[in-house]
């Protein structure tokens, strides 16, 4: 397929993972202009020089095309050396009213299960949801916490093979973390009179980095901060959850992001991130 440029509001970025080919990557989700959603991988993100580097809510123009060994229709190659970052990421400001405006852009379902039909129905593998509660998150022990021997050769081999890309130092790049817990949201969907329950894993790099944050500052204490955010900060914004499948269990979702405006007419929340990063 012939390629194209695309102006895309980033939305989402997961933790990254091992890569043989780029060492570590994300995959990384947004909006276009018309409000069609977009997956990007593999995105080498923390390789990628400073000067095309991106964040969450920021636009960017890219050259993209269809992922040819991977048929969800969401599903792009983007062309790494083509980005160009296109202002800040947008204001917070007047209850997010400049990422609402692109916000309203996207359908939002009321219930998974919604999302999911719409799956099977149309091949849809990214959309956004509103749960209607919270019930709490489940942190649970990874079984292996640090990397295997062939994950970590993965992660080391672009400082042996020299930089991917010429304006990026490979000594700077420090080796990825491995989350050491799992983070799952059990949440309902309320639809009508009737409320369904769910359980989904956190894949957002927000939430790695907070955790980490947490870690850092509080040590043996950094449940509680985490849980904090998580378990009361978020919810009690408008929370929703931008959901994407993964590659090879087409059927398994992800939390890959999580989008929390104000909600309006409540002026104690906050306006700016509730992650400091």
């Amino acid at each position: 397929m012939v390629s194209r440029q695309a102006r895309i509001l980033i939305l989402c970025k997961t933790y990254p993972s091992p890569s043989g080919k780029h060492s570590e990557t994300s995959c990384v989700a947004g909006m276009e202009e018309d409000g069609r959603l977009i997956r990007l991988f593999p995105v080498p993100f923390r390789l990628i020089g400073d000067g095309k580097k991106f964040k969450k809510w920021q636009w960017i123009t890219t050259r993209v095309d269809k992922a040819p060994k991977d048929h969800r229709p969401e599903s792009h190659k983007i062309f790494v050396d083509t980005i160009a970052v296109d202002g800040g990421p947008l204001p917070t400001a007047d209850n997010w009213s400049a990422r609402r405006k692109q916000l309203n852009k996207l359908h939002v379902f009321d219930d998974f299960a919604a999302l999911d039909a719409a799956r099977e129905k149309h091949g849809l593998t990214l959309g956004l949801i509103r749960p209607s509660n919270i019930l709490g998150l489940e942190i649970t022990p990874v079984d292996k916490p640090d990397w295997s021997v062939e994950e970590k050769r993965k992660l080391i081999q672009y400082q042996q093979q020299g930089g991917l890309f010429d304006d990026t130092d490979a000594g700077s790049i420090a080796l990825l973390q491995k989350l050491p817990y799992d983070f799952h949201y059990r949440y309902t969907c309320k639809i009508g009179d009737k409320e369904h329950i769910y359980r989904h894993k956190i894949a957002d790099w927000e939430a790695g980095a907070l955790y980490w944050n947490c870690y850092n500052k509080d040590r043996g204490d950094w449940e509680a901060a985490f849980r904090a955010k998580l378990e009361q900060a978020l919810p009690s914004a408008d929370l929703m959850f931008l959901m994407g499948t993964i590659h090879r269990f087409p059927s398994q979702w992800l939390i890959v992001s999580l989008i929390y405006p104000p909600k309006l007419l409540r002026e104690s929340l906050s306006q700016g991130s509730l992650f400091d990063w």
